[in-house]
């Protein structure tokens, strides 16, 4: 049984200049907070010193999902009301699950057009589902190009490379957020870590939005993830069980690594190469496959914290992200990031 937490143990304050605007350039120049251990075993570096922070051996596991082009800007056809759509998940031929504003326009048969990058697109809301909306295009559509990157509300007015906003990694566009910690690295930075004996292997998690979402609830039990499909190859999976089996460290890039791998490799059933994972790792998880993480900066009261702190534990974060706004890093998805070597 888990220990009792409160959604506030997860909240602090952040000074609004430090939530970062723009990605660092290069890359791999974000800073890097290393946290190993206790709470004052605090060490300041870049992200392009991995290579000499990291073990010879180590295995280094990376979602290679890429982010769909799913923000969608049209108008009611009765109305011209403005609307906006945030493509989720293709449900079948020509229908997908969707984010839709305002929602009060999302009522069954209402039509909708939008002037996408491959010319006009029509759409009628077949139903709603919780909180997204499900709509019926009038064609196929790629969620690779047919709108523009979603950036995060918090990223105002960013007019650089959209391609900042992917991994330069990045494989089939299915996720409706990218896995940050993924996008500090470059095809130097993987060269470097591979002379330095360190592995590379891949999964793909498609990364919905409610992982961002807050806990309202005061009660963390009470908050519920949406699932979120997975697939782990043939060879990541031999990748960590012979990292296992060597006892070399597998680190996880990004908290949707350790998502996909604590679910795959949890159980008794043996190794779950494909599935969907709504697992809510807080305080009291007990890990069973990640020995270390790489992460950026997450916000306040979000289940990402809860599962930083239940990896590193509450009172280290508590000290590292006091110590990140001391040291002025820059926060949340262009932001800087942080090493946990528990």
């Amino acid at each position: 049984m888990l220990p009792r937490v409160r959604t506030s143990d997860f909240d602090y304050d952040l000074p609004a200049e430090l939530v970062a605007q723009v990605p660092a350039e290069p890359r791999d120049a974000a800073r890097l907070l290393l946290v190993a251990g206790e709470p004052g075993l605090l060490s300041h570096h870049y992200v392009r010193d991995l290579p000499g922070l990291l073990r010879r051996g180590d295995l280094l596991v990376l979602n290679d999902t890429r982010v769909m082009a799913a923000r969608l800007i049209g108008e009611r056809v009765d109305t011209g009301g403005r609307v906006e759509l945030l493509l989720l998940r293709e449900q079948d031929d020509c229908v997908w699950s969707a984010l839709m504003r305002p929602a009060r326009a999302a009522a069954a048969g209402r039509g909708l057009r939008f002037l996408a990058n491959d010319g006009e697109l029509r759409a009628s809301v077949v139903r709603r589902l919780g909180e997204a909306v499900v709509v019926r295009f009038d064609r196929p559509i790629d969620p690779s190009t047919v709108g523009t990157l979603p950036l995060p509300p918090y990223i105002r007015d960013f007019g650089g490379d959209p391609d900042r906003y992917q991994t330069v990694f990045a494989r089939d566009a299915r996720s409706a957020a990218a896995p940050t910690a993924g996008l500090h690295f470059t095809p130097a930075l993987f060269s470097r870590l591979s002379e330095a004996g360190i592995e590379q292997a891949f999964l793909t998690l498609e990364v919905g939005p409610a992982t961002f979402r807050p806990v309202r609830s005061e009660d963390p039990a009470e908050h519920e993830l949406d699932p979120e499909r997975y697939r782990l190859p043939a060879a990541t999976a031999q990748a960590i069980h012979a990292a296992r089996a060597d006892g070399r460290r597998v680190v996880a890039v990004g908290t949707t690594v350790v998502r996909a791998l604590e679910h795959a490799f949890g159980g008794s059933s043996g190794d779950k190469a494909e599935g969907a994972t709504d697992l809510f790792i807080r305080p009291g998880y007990e890990f069973g496959v990640v020995d270390a993480l790489l992460t950026n900066f997450h916000l306040p009261r979000s289940t990402l914290l809860m599962l930083v702190s239940a990896f590193a534990g509450q009172e280290v974060m508590r000290a590292a992200y006091a110590e990140a706004v001391r040291e002025r890093y820059r926060f949340y998805s262009f932001g800087d990031a942080m090493l946990l070597v528990p």
